[in-house]
């Protein structure tokens, strides 16, 4: 009896996994796709690591009127503080509408982001976030989902003191 309950219980806690994953694939808003997240972000994954930047570069491809710099960080946080020359719009903000109306229609425009967790500071308008939670790459997964492939990243770690990094209040 003991051995037939406990392959019962072996069973069904190795089922366990097989109906939790079958739960879950299942959404019941066919607006969220969670199995669609996590395989665009599988994807995504080697993309953005052969896209991060050294700060200069990052600076050299800024300066160039092509490129779009991209802070995606809430508006209070860019007015209190953002690199020059760069443009807001917040990620809660990102669907396909308001992307094409700031990047335009071309979708190979080059795109460079950075965020909090690029500044050194870790104080107003920039406090770290947990390092999995960067807002770098939530906006770089997001980017990529709306047909924004030609994304590129801050790599470094950088003080928003530093006269280089032409750091502007609105």
């Amino acid at each position: 009896m003991q051995r037939r309950l406990f392959l019962t219980t072996l069973g069904a806690t190795a089922a366990a996994p097989a109906l939790a994953q079958q739960k879950l694939s299942k959404e019941p808003n066919p607006q969220i796709d969670y199995g669609g997240f996590e395989r665009l972000t599988g994807d995504v994954r080697q993309l953005r690591a052969r896209r991060l930047l050294p700060f200069a570069r990052f600076k050299e491809l800024a300066a160039s009127d092509d490129t779009l710099l991209l802070d995606a960080r809430s508006e209070t946080a860019f007015r209190e503080g953002h690199i020059r020359g760069a443009v807001n719009l917040p990620l809660p903000d990102f669907n396909a509408e308001s992307l094409d109306d700031l990047i335009g229609r071309d979708r190979k425009r080059m795109i460079l982001i950075y965020c909090n967790n690029n500044f050194s500071n870790r104080r107003r308008p920039v406090p770290i976030k947990a390092a999995p939670l960067a807002l770098n790459i939530q906006t770089f997964i997001n980017l990529v989902g709306y047909g924004y492939a030609n994304v590129w990243e801050l790599a470094d770690l950088i003080d928003f003191n530093d006269p280089k990094v032409e750091w502007v209040r609105t």
